[in-house]
């Protein structure tokens, strides 16, 4: 019975392998006819393939680190790219696995996300049926963004799949390797001249208003603001090291190094977001050390900050606002935006004509990744809140605030059942100082599409879920499991 039962696996996986084999020969036949140059793109994809399957622990991390250095060929769609080849690696591994009788690993929060994922996939549908504030002229950014936001959830499930193969802390500390690219594109950005620096890698003049365009990094990240936020998550990992080591020097040094670029970005939101995390990670465990340390942090990061003229725009721009000038009203502020160039003002006047678009489609909004489309402005809405309120209407802005609710949730959590002061609650903690961040800059920025940033966070979020005193075992003995594992 046992000898049946494996022939027939074996036997599923040899259909399934050459099923596969055949569309990647009926591939390469028509990438031949294209252009017979296309013809490695199959041969990458084998390659890539073979791969995955035989080094998965490897693969996977390799993967994850790799992410980081993409987003700077957006406009070659290589990011985009890399998310479907991840989903669809992803797919095949959960289908080779049922196939094999091998265990597929998750936990009650991904079923969470999946569902949520599933849901969100109701705009794309309802978009072309004419059940949305616009038509299906803008389909294919809903099927876009439901794609991005698939791909995180294929990215927690990998990640899951390494539980009891790789220690948590060994993997967290190999994310570090994710920083080498993107510090020494942006290392090139900081102390070269634009003219030695490729088009693709020189910084956009149009990021900055008027005042040192130029000197505003964003290492291999599409815009200094996203490369803000991934710094700000190492800066997170960073202190979590910090407390998780005996030899904290190297971590240290490595701490002052990412707040150097960070303020390098002269991101104001993102600033702010610091100060937020710095102060809930410091707050419960407040001393004499912690407190020394926070001031420390947050005034070498006010100094650099400061210490240029843009920098000192920026923070002088906000008295030119409704919240720092009791004389200044609302519609002053949105007169003034279309020729002050204070982007304060720009995004009270673009918070004003969302808030008035999703009256036109209250229930419902306008569908995924519609924001930039609904205002006369033609920008995205820098605000998450009302960007969920007007692309999900009150249906999807309440989903979106589950989603938030289910994150604190399970982090808290964990938190409180981890062992106390141990190498995983500390790691908790931190993401929940992240995680407060992350929800002050939804207030005023796109975090929402900074897709490099949340890469990293579902697959951070994966991890804290482990168990972390469980030891890893071979591959031999996880591939005898014959049941998929479903873990709180």
């Amino acid at each position: 019975m046992l000898t049946n039962k494996r022939s027939s696996r074996y036997s599923s996986l040899g259909f399934l392998v050459g099923v596969f084999g055949i569309g990647i020969g009926l591939l390469t036949g028509f990438l031949v006819g294209v252009s017979p140059l296309l013809i490695g793109l199959p041969i990458f994809a084998v390659a890539v393939l073979v791969w995955f399957f035989a080094q998965f622990e490897q693969a996977v991390i390799g993967l994850l680190v790799l992410r980081s250095a993409l987003d700077t060929f957006s406009a070659q769609q290589l990011p985009a790219a890399f998310a479907v080849g991840l989903d669809g690696l992803a797919l095949l591994y959960v289908i080779v696995s049922l196939l094999t009788g091998q265990a597929v690993k998750v936990d009650k929060f991904w079923w969470f996300f999946a569902g949520w994922v599933a849901l969100q996939a109701m705009w794309v549908v309802l978009l072309p049926l004419g059940g949305l504030g616009l038509d299906s002229t803008y389909l294919f950014e809903g099927v876009r963004e439901w794609t991005r936001l698939f791909s995180w959830l294929m990215v927690y499930l990998l990640v899951m799949q390494l539980q009891g193969k790789v220690k948590p802390q060994t993997l967290i500390t190999t994310l570090f390797l994710s920083l080498v690219i993107p510090l020494t594109v942006a290392s090139m950005q900081m102390f070269l001249p634009a003219s030695l620096l490729p088009s693709f890698l020189a910084q956009s003049s149009v990021d900055a208003g008027s005042l040192e365009p130029a000197s505003r990094i964003r290492g291999t990240l599409g815009h200094p603001s996203s490369f803000a936020t991934f710094l700000l998550l190492f800066i997170g990992f960073t202190c979590w090291k910090i407390r998780d080591t005996r030899n904290r020097a190297p971590w240290l040094f490595l701490l002052a190094i990412l707040t150097v670029f960070f303020v390098s970005t002269k991101a104001l939101t993102m600033t702010a977001m610091l100060f937020v995390f710095v102060f809930v990670m410091i707050a419960p465990k407040l001393n004499l050390l912690n407190l020394m340390g926070g001031i420390l942090l947050l005034g070498l990061v006010i100094l650099l900050f400061t210490s240029t003229d843009f920098g000192r725009e920026r923070l002088g721009s906000l008295s030119d606002t409704p919240l720092l000038n009791p004389h200044m009203d609302m519609w002053r502020a949105i007169l003034l935006s279309w020729t002050d160039g204070n982007s304060f003002n720009w995004r009270i006047a673009q918070w004003h004509f969302i808030w008035e678009a999703w009256k036109n489609a209250p229930l419902l909004g306008y569908g995924l990744s519609t924001a930039s489309y609904v205002t006369v402005l033609q920008n995205e809405a820098h605000n998450d809140y009302l960007r969920a309120l007007v692309e999900g209407g009150i249906v999807g802005f309440i989903t979106f605030l589950s989603l938030i609710a289910a994150q604190i949730y399970r982090l808290v959590h964990i938190m409180l059942t981890s062992p106390k002061n141990s190498s995983q609650q500390n790691f908790c903690f931190i993401l929940i100082a992240l995680l407060s961040a992350i929800l002050l800059g939804m207030f005023t920025d796109n975090i929402w599409k900074h897709t490099t940033l949340f890469f990293y966070w579902w697959l951070s979020l994966s991890v804290v879920g482990w168990d972390w005193n469980q030891t890893p075992v071979s591959d031999t003995k996880n591939y005898q499991t014959p049941v998929r594992c479903l873990r709180s």
